[in-house]
């Protein structure tokens, strides 16, 4: 596939569906050069990989890094992670907020993001209440192409031990054989179908602004082609 002139812009790249994107993107060899924002030095993957470890307060001073062709934000933590609602928030809607004013301002053709199935502001979870936050606001952005990926509980090595989700991932083998019909958009998901999808998803550069809930990410999934 001709990669001449486009580039991909990942943040958010050492986690979960971050690592499976970076991957996926480099086996198909859409792209030139992929820039990897991460908080910390990870192993460089492959050539066309550029890594720039940045301090995501200040995504501004990385504002070179925004002229790409497709940017794909895999920002995500836990209230338990990031210790208060206030950090939480920071990593999951400020984040994501800057990375596609910089995205706009660079002239990206398609914005790229993983919330999560029931992002509502007004949930009355806190979790759901910021993933809906960051969707509302991004809608109101004029991206020109905005997509918003809505998975469910997501499955895959973290490289971090989460006792909750440890758990939850052993019992969805047997829950999602239950999962049929309307209760199919709640099965577990694979990370690396997620990251699947996205990769479809940018190779379409649908214009305008587009959801993804769990099962049509699956359905993405499997149309993906090497």
């Amino acid at each position: 596939m001709n990669n001449q002139g486009k580039t991909a812009l990942i943040l958010g790249a050492s986690g979960l569906v971050g690592k499976e994107l970076t991957k996926i993107l480099i086996q198909k060899n859409t792209y030139e050069k992929i820039f990897l924002l991460v908080r910390r030095p990870i192993e460089m993957i492959d050539s066309v990989c550029e890594p720039h470890v940045v301090d995501f307060d200040h995504l501004h001073n990385y504002e070179e890094l925004f002229h790409a062709t497709d940017v794909f934000c895999c920002l995500g933590t836990t209230i338990k992670k990031a210790k208060t609602k206030e950090a939480f928030r920071k990593v999951d809607y400020d984040y994501p907020v800057d990375a596609a004013k910089l995205a706009y301002k660079g002239g990206a053709e398609n914005f790229l993001i993983v919330t999560a199935m029931g992002a509502n502001p007004k949930s009355l979870f806190f979790y759901n209440q910021v993933k809906g936050d960051v969707e509302e606001t991004l809608k109101k952005m004029n991206l020109p192409s905005l997509h918003i990926f809505r998975p469910s509980l997501l499955l895959g090595d973290r490289g971090e031990f989460r006792l909750g989700e440890k758990i939850a991932a052993k019992a969805s083998g047997l829950i999602n054989v239950l999962m049929v019909g309307p209760l199919r958009t709640y099965k577990a998901i694979e990370a690396k179908n997620v990251a699947a999808a996205m990769a479809e998803v940018a190779l379409l550069n649908n214009k305008g602004i587009h959801i993804y809930p769990s099962q049509e990410i699956e359905q993405l999934a499997r149309r993906k082609k090497v």
